[in-house]
């Protein structure tokens, strides 16, 4: 009787382990695999997240993670054209004939909408691709559609709920849906991980990659500013906005990004990387790598604590010299400098926008506030606008914010980040990347405690979150950060810590019968 039960038990652990794989898909390189044996096409890739996105976008899991579609006609012309190129022997790269979808503050011109998740901007219909889409098709990627996101990449007020927007609705963590997906790229984190996709990409001003991907336990890489042209998106900021590459592994995470890298003249930060980072998936990666512990950005969240500091012991195990018990310098102060910024360059960054990408109703800040205030019951049913107000009241002070931005830069970059990577000899920082998911909360808003974000974000420099485990059912990350152009190094880093760990387990979704 034992045996039989072990035997069961051992039948259903099997069961569920390939029920666990198929539902976590497959790797870019698993999927290339496949097509080049002749056992998937693109066609049938597409018509399979098509069908899982049925499943559990609005009914099932009702994650609301994609705000649009592309027509499944279209979407199957072009798979069914990339499958006969590959056909012919003609391979674009690790991109081809994959299924990508895009946070909707990105331009496409295929006739999908880009909106910042407003209901303002719902019909709002740019001219032609952003860069970085342009980027992708020529790689051969497949457009799918739009990821939800934090309305106005969560930039509109100061009580707000992450994931929620007036034209999506609320995006649900997948791992427990009464609990944030945070932001603002939520539904692109959301969406490859519960397999809506294989990849997707967001943008970050500051914690808008890394914060959804640690909570929804995918990876991320935030790029140096000007690696991926800004052109063509929705603004925050100008010093600090970049989109970025979300997956279920690094190295997927690497094709996206190098399909998207490129120098584009019309971006003034862009910039040429000739840089291979497939080089850097090196299961040896941290071996020799001096890693640097930021304490200062740990201590809010004691279990998590508990989990960050059991992963000191497998860096150590691969190789890694660490380095604990470190500090900024003159601590976290860079965040009024900050603040300012943001606030001056949303409005003078909009204005910008709408001039390449226009619409016929809205060209600056003032048009949206009175547009919201307007149409309050549909845009306010949760929170209102004071971002957008008080960036309004900014715009007259123009030294104050070139003070500013100075003062942000150098306390982040020589005074923070450089700083404790020289005086330590480092390669590398690492922080837990955000508390674990907090309750959704329309009344008080996000419940934010802490994270490794700031740092990075206000440099401008490299950011990688990996899935390092869970605090009860909740994913958490480990964030990997260094200086400028340190993709490299970072990749090695956390593709060395991903293959020893496998930490990623798939969130299993709400049936919909």
């Amino acid at each position: 009787m034992k045996i039989i039960k072990k035997l069961g038990l051992l039948v259903c652990l099997y069961v569920f382990s390939i029920v666990a794989i198929a539902a976590d898909g497959a790797s870019i390189d698993a999927l290339q695999q496949q097509f080049k044996r002749g056992e998937l096409t693109s066609v049938a890739l597409v018509e399979r997240y098509l069908t899982q996105i049925e499943k559990h976008n609005t009914d099932g899991a009702n994650l609301r993670a994609v705000i649009s579609l592309q027509q499944r006609e279209k979407l199957l012309d072009v798979a069914a054209k990339l499958d006969a190129e590959r056909q012919a022997g003609k391979y674009r790269g690790p991109m081809h004939g994959i299924p990508v979808l895009l946070k909707d503050n990105i331009d496409t011109a295929d006739g999908l909408a880009n909106t910042a998740g407003s209901y303002l901007l719902r019909d709002h219909m740019p001219p032609d691709d952003a860069f970085i889409v342009q980027q992708l098709r020529d790689a051969g990627a497949i457009i799918l559609g739009k990821a939800n996101l934090s309305e106005w990449a969560n930039f509109r007020s100061t009580n707000s709920s992450s994931g929620w927007s007036s034209l999506g609705g609320l995006v649900k963590n997948p791992y427990d849906t009464t609990r944030t997906a945070c932001g603002s790229s939520s539904g692109s984190a959301v969406a490859v991980s519960a397999n809506f996709v294989t990849v997707a990409v967001g943008t970050e001003t500051d914690g808008s990659l890394v914060c959804p991907s640690a909570i929804s336990g995918v990876v991320t890489i935030k790029p140096t500013v000007g690696l991926l042209s800004r052109d063509g998106i929705i603004p925050i900021s100008h010093s600090q906005d970049t989109a970025g590459p979300i997956a279920r592994s690094v190295a997927d995470a690497v094709h996206l990004l190098m399909a998207m890298r490129g120098v584009d003249e019309s971006d003034s930060a862009s910039f040429a990387s000739d840089i291979d980072y497939k080089q850097s998936l090196r299961r040896d990666g941290l071996a020799g790598k001096r890693i640097g512990v930021m304490r200062d950005l740990a201590g809010y969240n004691t279990q998590l604590d508990q989990v960050f500091n059991a992963q000191l012991d497998v860096l150590k195990a691969a190789g890694a010299i660490i380095v604990d018990d470190l500090e900024f310098p003159n601590g976290r102060n860079w965040g009024g400098d900050e603040y300012s910024v943001l606030l001056y360059e949303f409005g003078e960054g909009l204005r910008t926008y709408f001039a390449q990408s226009p619409h016929p109703e809205f060209s600056t800040l003032e048009d949206l506030i009175a547009a919201n205030k307007a149409a309050s019951s549909v845009t306010m049913k949760w929170f209102g606008q004071e971002l957008f107000e008080m960036a309004l009241a900014r715009q007259s002070d123009r030294e104050g914010y070139e003070k500013a931005l100075t003062d942000a830069r150098r306390k982040a970059r020589e005074e923070g980040i450089d700083a404790v990577l020289s005086a330590n000899d480092l390669d590398v920082l690492i922080a837990p990347t955000v508390s674990p998911a907090w309750k959704i909360d329309f009344i008080n808003g996000d419940h934010f405690t802490g994270s490794a974000s700031s740092a990075a974000a206000v440099a401008g420099y490299p950011h990688i979150t990996v899935p390092m485990g869970f605090v009860h059912h909740m994913p958490v990350g480990l964030s990997f950060f260094g200086t400028a152009n340190s993709e490299a190094t970072l990749i090695e880093a956390a593709y060395g810590y991903e293959v020893r760990t496998q930490a990623r387990r798939a969130p299993v979704l709400a049936s919909p019968y």
